[in-house]
């Protein structure tokens, strides 16, 4: 095995293992905490989909934030 190869299986298993979880985990806890599914974290890992759902999520009525009057 060459040192290439070797590179880019480290650098693959800190992505997964590392990097992800830095983005997916957060944003998981404010769609919750904001009424949403934490399932759309995921789609933050997707080009393009991550400003649709950012504009979705900040331009629709939060389920929390609504007062009972």
């Amino acid at each position: 095995m060459d040192n290439v190869t070797l590179i880019r299986i480290i650098a693959g298993v800190l992505t997964v293992f590392v990097f992800l979880p830095l983005i997916v985990i957060p944003y998981w806890k404010i769609f919750s905490k904001a009424g949403f599914s934490g399932a759309l974290s995921l789609l933050m890992l997707v080009p393009l989909a991550n400003i649709v759902v950012l504009y979705y999520v900040a331009f629709s009525n939060w389920k929390i934030g609504q007062s009972a009057s």
